[in-house]
């Protein structure tokens, strides 16, 4: 069995054995020294142009390097020397994938399950690009045939549940639910995403901390932290950098755009770091003008990225992504910043590390921001919570375009309409079974949903039909611009929010727009959410604790026009408790100063 060291001293009596250099990159590849693999492969690759099997490891050791474009050449000219290997076809099915050419990426993953048709990775791989382009139903059929194979592949099956629920297929998904969580219990290297956890009915807030912690050992454990390099003037500003995918029209542009811009330039300079798509939108445009420093690092690996970071002696790192779509937590995680704080993006703990066998453990982050309502037991947050009045902010305007009136959208004059514009996977089949007690005790009454894909709408109709509702009292929203879907919301009597995963963006809108938000508090984070909005804006009657008085509620609204209107007026008044970014940034401010001097604080007393 070679050693690096063993190699290199033969390597250097025959430097021309392609079979040496190969398995020296080998070698460094495990030990995760890239760069060093990336140099000993090509050297091979000299010495024996065109071999298979060393631009199959090029092309892997390139994606390991978040190269994917490289990745995605050696695979290519792998292929041509090689037209039926089917793992080159696969990893340029993963290359494709990470440059967002998911259309591309189905063709190679078929390719690779004609030669070999018994690859439950590969299954699971076509699924997340079908996915992509929106082909739910197949999707779901590839994640199937993959735990077919290998009943085993434990994210094959997150997967399968996590589109079941987008598309509203609830035929056997408490069962997979069940079983899911009974792996969580018993294995700790199972692969399960903790963002689909999140909206699974009946996880609990102790099972989301250790899908958390399960993830980031995958994901981060064998990452080394930047070296220290912080040294600063005791008078300097805080710099303090915010890191997301979606700086652009997103959701989270209509939270934190006029707090960019709120910030105390006096004490803090700020820095946002974007790794998401530039849609060239006014939202982007107003974040990159809203910060002091703007820095696109789309092209940047996570170790580049991470350096870049480190060279600006930024002191406060907060990332706004977490565990959702196009998440970069390795920057993170190579500890660019002394201070790293998890925050609005995705609602839950991120995590501890080194949690198999090891005594001792870390936080991927060290803070959270939460409030008192979203985060009442510290005890199931990694990170150190960061308690503010509410965690979320929100902009003091929204785009809203001309008021639609109910016909032009296809609702009825004298109805009352009950909506709910979350996304379909926040519909569980208890809250919808609800939903259609609403409809059964309110003859005069409609359900007004976001059309998120034809397959939830069949499913939903289908579902009011056996309840004995006709499909005609369930309405479909298309979705269009931001600023139509705001001005609808006046055609809206009374929003209902889901559980286990609340409206978060979303009842903020509702709210903005003046419509009373019905809710029903569970035990975790994001079944919280709402509540928390709703305890700033202080209207405690539209905050229930169990599903008979969110029903009982959602009844008397619709027929007590005097309780419905005294909830909106009480809305009306009240709603720049919520939205009221400058008043937010200064307990923001405080926080960050809090923890900014911590850390300095215990900085000086270790150089004494």
């Amino acid at each position: 069995m070679h050693t690096i060291q063993t190699l290199i001293k033969a390597i250097a009596k025959t430097p021309n054995d392609p079979g040496l250099h190969y398995e020296l990159g080998g070698l460094y590849l495990e030990n995760k020294d890239i760069p060093a693999a990336l140099l000993s492969y090509q050297r091979a690759l000299q010495l024996a142009p065109n071999h298979p099997q060393i631009l199959l490891q090029l092309g892997n050791t390139e994606s390991a390097a978040q190269h994917a474009e490289q990745a995605a050449h050696y695979f290519q000219k792998c292929l041509l020397v090689d037209p039926n290997n089917a793992a080159a076809y696969y990893n340029l099915g993963n290359a494709y994938m990470a440059l967002g050419q998911s259309q591309h990426a189905i063709h190679q993953f078929k390719q690779s399950l004609t030669l070999n048709p018994n690859d439950a990775e590969a299954y699971n791989n076509l699924g997340n690009a079908l996915r992509d382009v929106g082909k739910l139903d197949e999707a779901i059929e590839s994640y199937t045939q993959a735990l077919n194979i290998n009943p085993n592949l434990h994210h094959a099956l997150v997967h399968r549940i996590h589109q079941q629920q987008h598309i509203c297929d609830w035929q056997g998904l408490n069962e997979d639910i069940a079983h899911l969580r009974n792996i969580l219990a018993n294995d700790a290297q199972a692969q399960i995403a903790p963002f689909a956890l999140l909206a699974m009915p009946n996880t609990s807030a102790h099972e989301q901390l250790a899908c958390a912690s399960h993830w980031a050992q995958q994901q981060f454990g064998h990452l080394q932290a930047l070296p220290t390099l912080h040294q600063r003037t005791s008078n300097a500003k805080i710099k303090v950098a915010y890191l997301s995918a979606d700086f652009r029209l997103h959701p989270l542009a209509f939270l934190i755009t006029e707090l960019l811009a709120a910030h105390d330039r006096t004490h803090f300079e700020i820095y946002a770091y974007s790794y998401g798509p530039n849609d060239q939108s006014p939202e982007r445009q107003h974040i990159e003008t809203n910060v002091d420093h703007f820095f696109d690092i789309c092209q940047l690996s996570d170790q580049q990225a991470a350096e870049h970071i480190r060279a600006q002696a930024i002191d406060i790192l907060v990332d706004l992504t977490g565990y959702t779509k196009h998440s970069r937590t390795s920057i993170v995680a190579l500890k660019p910043a002394p201070i790293s704080i998890n925050w609005l993006g995705y609602p839950g703990t991120m995590g501890y590390l080194n949690t198999v066998g090891k005594t001792q453990h870390s936080s991927v982050f060290d803070y959270i921001i939460v409030d008192n309502t979203i985060a009442p037991d510290p005890q199931y947050f990694s990170e150190t919570c960061l308690y503010l009045p509410c965690y979320q902010p929100n902009n003091a305007q929204r785009p809203v375009a001309e008021i639609s009136s109910k016909p032009s959208l296809g609702l009825p004059e004298d109805a009352f309409i009950y909506c709910c514009f979350n996304q379909t996977f926040k519909i569980t089949q208890e809250i919808f079974a609800v939903w259609m007690q609403l409809l059964n005790q309110v003859p005069h009454s409609v359900l007004w949903l976001l059309e998120c894909n034809s397959w939830a709408k069949a499913n939903l109709l289908r579902y009011a039909h056996q309840a004995g509702i006709s499909p005609q009292r369930i309405l479909f929203a298309p979705r269009v611009p931001i600023q139509a879907h705001l001005a609808r919301h006046t055609c809206a009597d009374l929003f209902l929010d889901t559980l286990p995963y609340n409206a978060h963006t979303t009842a903020s809108d509702a709210l903005w727009m003046g419509v009373p938000l019905l809710t029903c508090t569970g035990d975790t984070f994001s079944s919280r959410v709402a509540t928390s909005l709703l305890k700033t804006m202080d209207i405690p009657y539209l905050i229930t604790n169990d599903l008979a008085s969110y029903a009982e509620r959602a009844i008397a609204l619709a027929q007590d026009k005097t309780l419905y209107q005294a909830i909106k007026n009480q809305l009306m008044s009240n709603k720049s408790a919520l939205f009221n970014p400058v008043l937010f940034v200064q307990d923001l401010e405080s926080a960050y100063i809090h923890v900014y001097n911590k850390f300095t604080n215990a900085n000086a007393s270790h150089d004494e």
